[in-house]
């Protein structure tokens, strides 16, 4: 049986990491692993290996979604090897450590919304050799409009107002994306992976687990993994995280 191909950005932590893990680990997968550092990938997909735990196959790939460059150039490498892509996760994120203001403003949108619509709309052709294609970008609940705006939700006291205003934006081009593709049996989701572990929050352990309260990435893999599997199609179009559908 061909393999399914499976491509991540952002894959060497977090969830992006996790879900490269989960989805090697189930016969009739290949996952491409694409990351910007071409070093902590090689270190990820290593891990991975050395786990013993693959039923299916791992490749790397480099690609940073705030070049165009670096897109053109991954395309057509996966063009050539595998010509097609049957799931399209864009998961690359930041929330500009270290920055403030404007740069802080433009970085943000740069990777969280410019690289991950430009990335997704290099690749669909891709999308389009598969006979089952799902693209799933990945998003926040920080960045539903109605659970920002309504004070007896928890998300509307949070702050992070960058990264929201970034999600929120993403949100609205994962739409545009769904009615631009449904057609052509492509089936677009905008995920919510919760609060989990990740180094997006910086590499230190409090960072990394917000303080005690982040949860395992794995839970998200799984969740992604359904949605490969097709088990949420009824629910394409629409913004989910693992227990459901999140108001935009």
């Amino acid at each position: 049986m061909a393999s399914k191909i499976v491509l991540i950005t952002g894959a060497n932590s977090g969830v992006g990491f996790a879900t490269s893990k989960f989805f090697s680990s189930q016969p009739g997968y290949h996952v491409i692993m694409a990351c910007r550092d071409a070093q902590k990938g090689k270190k990820a997909l290593s891990e991975i290996q050395s786990a013993g735990e693959v039923k299916g196959s791992l490749s790397l790939l480099e690609l940073d979604v705030d070049s165009d460059e670096s897109i053109r150039t991954a395309f057509e490498a996966v063009k050539k090897e595998f010509g097609k892509v049957d799931v399209l996760l864009s998961n690359a994120g930041v929330i500009a450590l270290g920055s403030e203001g404007r740069e802080k403003l433009t970085r943000i949108f740069q990777t969280n919304v410019a690289g991950a619509f430009l990335f997704a709309e290099a690749f669909t052709p891709l999308l389009l050799k598969s006979s089952k294609p799902y693209l799933i970008q990945v998003s926040s609940s920080l960045g539903s409009l109605a659970w920002s705006s309504d004070p007896n939700n928890p998300y509307y006291h949070s702050a992070w107002d960058e990264y929201r205003m970034s999600k929120a934006a993403l949100n609205l081009g994962t739409i545009q994306q769904h009615k631009r593709l449904h057609s052509q049996n492509v089936k677009v989701f905008a995920f919510c992976p919760g609060l989990v572990r990740s180094n997006l929050r910086g590499e230190a352990e409090e960072a990394v687990s917000a303080g005690g309260n982040a949860g395992d990435p794995l839970d998200s893999a799984k969740a992604l993994f359904d949605i490969a599997e097709g088990k949420r199609d009824a629910d394409a179009g629409k913004f989910v995280n693992g227990a459901g559908v999140i108001p935009w």
